[in-house]
């Protein structure tokens, strides 16, 4: 009885003393260390001397300064109407088909079998639901 509690003490501590021995590495990546052959110290470059400024007698108006001119940005124009092979399209959790292309939905309507860019009305329309 006590030869089975002290080897089963002893196999406790070998299983503890080899589970925390084990170091956990990730795995190695692709990463450059330059050596010292090629490192190149940059030039220092000297600090310029503060120059002292003189008081202006002459009184200088400055102009406010004026905005600069916004451009206005170019939005793609995405059509209101695509056709998509089914099998391309993702399936929702109501059952729909849709399409997305750079952020915007397009939802099957299942009359024509076309995509429609989305649209709150898409909701009540029943040609936009899948039939039952």
């Amino acid at each position: 009885m006590i030869k089975n509690k002290i080897s089963g003490l002893i196999v406790f501590a070998a299983i503890i003393i080899a589970g925390c021995a084990r170091k956990t590495v990730p795995t190695k990546t692709a990463t450059i260390t330059p050596s010292e052959k090629n490192v190149s110290h940059p030039a220092i470059k000297p600090k310029p001397v503060p120059e002292e400024k003189k008081a202006d007698t002459v009184a200088v108006v400055t102009k406010p300064a004026e905005k600069p001119v916004e451009k206005e940005k170019e939005k793609t124009d995405f059509p209101k109407v695509i056709t998509v092979n089914d099998s391309a399209a993702s399936k929702s959790v109501d059952g729909r088909l849709f399409y997305d292309v750079l952020g915007h939905r397009y939802w099957r309507n299942y009359k024509d079998g076309k995509y429609y860019l989305f649209d709150k009305s898409m909701y009540n329309n029943p040609d936009f639901q899948p039939p039952k």
